[in-house]
C-alpha cells in the first residue's frame, strides 16, 4: 500500500534533471547547483535551456558551484517540518562535485537522521535511482533500504555520451581517463562514459556519425542484457535536438519491445563540463 505521507523525506540535487512534474508528484526536494560563467552565477533550473549553449560558448571562464551545507540544512528542516522522521539525500558522484560533502556536513546538524547516498553517477543514471527510492518510501521503506536500492540502480545504469569537443572537459578538470584522448587528431570524436563515478573513455572514432552509431549499438546491447528485468532509457542532449531525435528513433526500433525511451535536457552544470552538441544515453535496468 502506498503511503500518502511518507515518513522519509527525499532530497536530491539538480543534476538528476528530473522533470518538474515528476519532482512535484513524488514530493522530492531538489537543491540546485550553480553554473558560473565569467563570474556570473546561473542557478540550475532558473536558466532557460535555449540560453545555455550561448552562455557556454561566449564565456572565457567557466565553472560550477556546489550547494552550500546551509542550503541542504534548509531542505532537511523542511522535511522535518512536514513530519518526516528520516531523510534520504541522493546526489551526483563525489568524483564530479563536492555536493555529497556538503550534504554530509548538513546532515550533522539536521533535526532528523539523514542517509546521504553518493550515486557515483549523474543525469538520469542518478535520476532513475531517485525515482526508485521515491516509490519505495511511498510504499513504507526506510531511508537506509531505499538508499541501497537507489545506489544499486544508479550503479547498474550504463551512461555513454558523445561530445563535440574535449575542450570543456579539459577546462573543467573532470577528465578522468578521458585524458588519454588529448593530443589525438582533431578529427577524433570520443565516446565517453561514467565508470564508478569517473569520466572514462569508451571508444574513439573518426566522425560524429560513427560515434553516435557506436553509442546506440552499446546502448542497445545494454538494454538487451537486461533480459526479462527490462529497463528504462533516457536520452540527454544540449543543442543537439536533431541528433537526439535520431538516437531516440534508433533505440525505439532496435531495443526490446516496450522499452520506454524518453528525451531529457542536459542542464547547465553538466553541460559546463561537456559542452554544447553533447548527446548522452542512459540505460537503467529496472530494480
Amino acid at each position: 500500500m502506498t503511503t500518502l505521507f511518507p515518513s522519509v523525506g527525499l532530497v536530491t540535487d539538480s543534476t538528476g534533471y528530473l522533470p518538474a512534474e515528476t519532482v512535484a508528484r513524488h514530493g522530492i526536494d531538489v537543491v540546485a547547483l550553480v553554473l558560473v560563467a565569467d563570474g556570473e552565477q546561473h542557478i540550475e533550473g532558473e536558466l532557460a535551456q535555449d540560453q545555455v549553449p550561448g552562455i557556454l560558448r561566449r564565456a572565457k571562464k567557466l565553472g560550477t558551484s556546489r550547494p552550500s551545507p546551509a542550503e541542504f540544512l534548509l531542505a532537511y528542516r523542511r522535511a522535518a517540518e512536514r513530519g518526516c522522521e528520516q531523510i534520504l539525500s541522493i546526489h551526483l558522484s563525489s568524483e564530479l562535485s563536492g555536493t555529497v560533502e556538503a550534504a554530509v556536513l548538513a546532515a550533522t546538524r539536521s533535526p532528523i537522521p539523514v542517509e546521504v547516498v553518493d550515486s557515483r553517477s549523474i543525469g538520469m543514471a542518478m535520476g532513475f535511482g531517485v525515482l526508485t527510492a521515491a516509490e519505495m518510501v511511498e510504499d513504507g521503506a526506510g531511508a537506509a533500504e531505499a538508499g541501497v536500492a537507489a545506489r544499486r540502480r544508479a550503479e547498474d545504469a550504463t551512461l555513454t555520451f558523445c561530445v563535440e569537443s574535449l575542450d570543456y572537459l579539459r577546462k573543467g578538470g573532470r577528465i578522468g581517463g578521458a585524458a588519454a584522448f588529448f593530443g589525438t587528431a582533431l578529427s577524433i570524436k570520443p565516446l565517453l562514459g561514467i565508470d564508478d563515478g569517473h569520466i572514462e573513455p569508451v571508444a574513439k572514432v573518426r566522425t560524429s556519425t560513427r560515434a553516435i552509431k557506436e553509442m546506440v549499438d552499446r546502448s542497445v546491447a545494454a538494454a538487451e542484457a537486461c533480459g526479462e528485468r527490462g529497463c528504462e532509457i533516457a536520452v540527454h542532449q544540449l543543442d543537439a535536438e536533431l541528433r537526439a531525435d535520431e538516437v531516440v528513433e534508433a533505440l525505439r526500433v532496435r531495443c526490446p519491445a516496450g522499452t520506454p525511451v524518453e528525451v531529457y535536457p542536459l542542464g547547465p552544470v553538466a553541460a559546463c563540463h561537456v559542452g554544447p552538441g553533447t548527446t548522452a544515453v542512459v540505460v537503467s535496468p529496472r530494480p
